[in-house]
């Protein structure tokens, strides 16, 4: 067995993408069934499609190396759906990476600690000094790389998710997207 097949995991190829999708199924907004969403990708010509949890994850194939393939399939999913999605991508492989370089290592967790990986959709180096301008504790940055922030939300009563979003939204833009450290494992491992 070559090496790239060893690396791609049971389930996953070397053209396996992710795509996160911002801000559908959230709050009674931008309803996107999962079923429909497939169709789109399959309409849009991708393989292997699979959509994992309704918040706008989609595993697929796709051929070569398009730097414009986010813009792409934003566009094809704004003329299914009627409104805009930002899209997010990144290779399988890299999410395996991010996850082996355990950025929460160290982090004490717990039932109200959440751990989140903010995926921007465009490389931004020189965000390594990102901190959260709160005194609290209860919101903290661990990691920031050139297209992804690691954070840690500890929820109190006033505190939680949504400061977050907030903060790194005004820090870096619009065009990002958040997900669960563990929807990240499992978006790595399938």
């Amino acid at each position: 067995m070559n090496q790239e097949k060893r690396e791609a995991g049971p389930n996953l190829s070397p053209s396996t993408i992710v795509a996160f999708l911002r801000g559908i199924n959230v709050g009674g907004r931008k309803k996107v069934p999962m079923a429909v969403l497939k169709k789109a990708f399959e309409a849009m010509g991708f393989k292997d499609v699979r959509t994992v949890l309704a918040s706008g994850n989609v595993i697929f194939e796709a051929p070569g190396k398009d730097p414009h393939l986010h813009l792409a399939i934003s566009r094809g999913l704004e003329k299914a759906f009627g409104f805009p999605i930002t899209v997010v991508l990144r290779r399988a492989k890299e999410l395996r990476a991010i996850v082996a370089s355990e950025p929460f290592k160290g982090v004490p967790s717990g039932p109200d600690v959440r751990l989140y990986v903010t995926f921007l959709a465009q490389a931004k180096p020189g965000l390594s000094g990102l901190r959260h301008s709160s005194s609290a504790k209860d919101v903290r940055i661990v990691r920031v790389a050139p297209g992804e922030i690691f954070s840690v939300v500890s929820l109190s009563q006033g505190v939680g998710t949504p400061d977050l979003m907030a903060f790194l939204e005004k820090a870096v833009g619009h065009e990002v997207t958040t997900r669960n450290w563990q929807t990240v494992i499992r978006l790595a491992g399938s």
